[in-house]
């Protein structure tokens, strides 16, 4: 069984076992039929995963990395906040009419700050600390900025990274307000899985420990019979990523820079409807 699979399995049967239901309350998401969509939750998970060890991607479901990371270089490399610079339809339900997420995600992460080390925005000031101030514990990048959140399309679920670099080993915390365990928990893992292994391969460093922190970690009511099912499953061996290795620029990276060697997972036997 794969450390993401044992985590996940045993999130969600807490949840299901332990968690409390917001049933008696007004909430924000609705299913595409209007319905009110009600969760499960636990508050204050965290999860650690080691990549020396393997590769954080789940098998009881099949994930598609490349996706996932493609997700990843829009919003950490690309900067982008439009959905056709993106190649899947993840985020359509949150973009306006020209195909605009606002001032959200991507868009956070490219605006530029006066540093003391210059003007720069997020992504290159860590990439900057990393090689040149590698003993810093001031790595931090947010996109959680109140003064912009009436003009976003989603508040950032996953708004936080802390970078710490102990000796030669790059460890990372993910903070993450809220996690729909079904639909993201897995995917959100190999992203920054993959996001900590990239800033450790352009940086000279070994990627390490990637800690996750979720505040409101939940199930939506109508994902309970599928996440009973994957409960049942037998999980496979983690495969090994491949990572490009002429790649050394943050910026050269795509998402053919990936692949998955052995990956076997199962598959769903339906789709998962997503709650807006």
């Amino acid at each position: 069984m794969s450390r993401a699979d044992q985590l996940f399995l045993k999130n969600c049967r807490d949840i299901l076992e332990k968690g409390v239901w917001d049933t008696g309350q007004a909430v924000r998401p609705r299913w595409a039929d209007g319905t009110p969509a009600h969760t499960v939750k636990l508050f204050g998970v965290i999860d650690r995963y080691d990549l020396r060890e393997e590769f954080p991607i789940l098998t009881v479901r099949r994930q598609y990395l490349k996706s996932a990371v493609d997700e990843l270089l829009w919003i950490w490399q690309k900067k982008s906040s439009d959905i056709h610079d993106l190649g899947s339809h993840v985020w359509d339900a949150w973009a306006d009419e020209s195909g605009s997420i606002g001032k959200a995600y991507g868009y956070q992460l490219g605006v530029e700050y006066d540093f003391p080390e210059g003007r720069m925005d997020q992504v290159d000031w860590v990439l900057r600390a990393l090689k040149r101030d590698p003993a810093s514990r001031r790595m931090v990048t947010s996109i959680f900025n109140h003064h912009d959140l009436k003009e976003m399309g989603l508040q950032p679920c996953a708004w936080s990274m802390t970078f710490n670099v102990s000796g030669n080993t790059l460890n990372g915390i993910l903070n993450q307000r809220s996690q729909d365990m079904l639909t993201a928990n897995g995917w959100n893992v190999m992203q920054y899985a993959v996001l900590l292994m990239m800033f450790a391969r352009v940086s000279g460093l070994e990627a390490g420990e990637l800690v996750h922190v979720i505040a409101d970690c939940h199930i939506y009511d109508r994902h309970v019979p599928i996440v009973e099912e994957l409960l049942k499953r037998e999980p496979f061996a983690a495969p090994k990523l491949w990572m490009d290795p002429e790649v050394t620029d943050f910026y050269a990276f795509t998402k053919n820079s990936f692949r998955l060697e052995g990956y076997q997972a199962h598959e769903l036997d339906e789709k998962i409807e997503v709650a807006v």
